[in-house]
């Protein structure tokens, strides 16, 4: 498959809200057709309306709320740096999923994922405790910078990959047997891959590297995986596409820097771009491997 199979016209970036200081989190909402995100910065979560094309807060003094995405039932499951916890938010009512682990509090949550049996993974890097601007000063208990796993209330709760320096956004494939991990290291930016083992698929192996960024596209943050297995990273220039061997196939230029995506949109195939102040959204031929029942 080629690129222009993916992105007829990569050229054809439509920026649809502006005004966040650092875009982050976006998650689509079929029931309310509406994009959320967060801008961190700004300890608020923002709302474009697809029926109208306004842009609304839906919640301030959010404590820092990084990535996000849909639950089973349709509520919203995200990372909070402040609290530091997995939260759950069902029709605004946002309860803690997880805050710590072997009696230490966790980092900074960071992005989140829920498979298809209802677990929560979720990377915990340390933004949150030594960036000034995206959570409270802090220390990290627990000594290290981990990727989670529990069950869909907390349950459970274990580190299933601990050789990543700065975990960032994950994303399966779409037989949920591949996880793949963004490492936002400075020394080391790449994505991931590692193989989901165990009878309940909890165990992570065979890690290893799937790709890696060029020079001055800066390190990969978000990144989603489509229908069809290829893994779209965010990154200092725009969007970068790889197939499932991990071949560079296409780039998606940005005028900002991306820190994450989503797809979204009636039929799934649109592709929103959280890309620092503002998110742009451009049209695709394929949908999130989420979306495969």
């Amino acid at each position: 498959m080629s690129f222009t199979d993916l992105v007829p016209d990569p050229t054809a970036l439509e920026r649809i809200a502006t005004g966040s200081t650092w875009a982050e989190g976006p998650c689509w909402i079929p029931a309310s057709r509406t994009l959320r995100w967060s801008d961190i910065p700004g300890d608020r979560i923002l709302q474009w309306h697809a029926d109208s094309g306004e842009t609304t807060v839906y919640a301030a003094g959010v404590e820092f709320t990084n990535g996000r995405t849909l639950d089973r039932d349709g509520s919203v499951v995200q990372c909070s740096h402040g609290l530091r916890r997995v939260e759950r938010d069902r029709d605004g009512t946002v309860t803690s999923i997880v805050d710590g682990w072997g009696g230490s509090h966790l980092n900074s949550p960071n992005d989140v994922v829920v498979a298809r049996d209802g677990s929560v993974w979720f990377t915990d890097p340390a933004y949150g405790i030594t960036q000034p601007r995206e959570g409270h000063p802090g220390e990290r208990e627990y000594g290290d910078h981990w990727t989670f796993r529990c069950g869909p209330d907390g349950e459970d709760l274990r580190p299933v990959a601990t050789d990543l320096d700065q975990p960032n956004g994950l994303a399966f494939d779409p037989d949920e047997r591949v996880l793949y991990i963004a490492s936002s290291s400075l020394e080391d930016p790449v994505i991931r891959a590692y193989d989901r083992r165990g009878d309940h698929g909890d165990l992570l192996k065979n890690g290893r590297v799937f790709a890696r960024l060029e020079p001055g596209e800066g390190v990969p943050d978000g990144i989603r995986v489509d229908v069809d297995g290829n893994v779209w990273s965010s990154s200092q220039r725009g969007i970068v596409v790889f197939d499932p061997t991990g071949t560079r196939i296409g780039e998606i230029p940005v005028s900002e820097t991306v820190a994450n995506l989503c797809f979204g949109g009636d039929d799934g195939t649109t592709l929103f771009i959280a890309a620092t102040t503002s998110i742009h959204r451009i049209a695709t031929t394929t949908r999130d491997a989420a979306a495969v029942s």
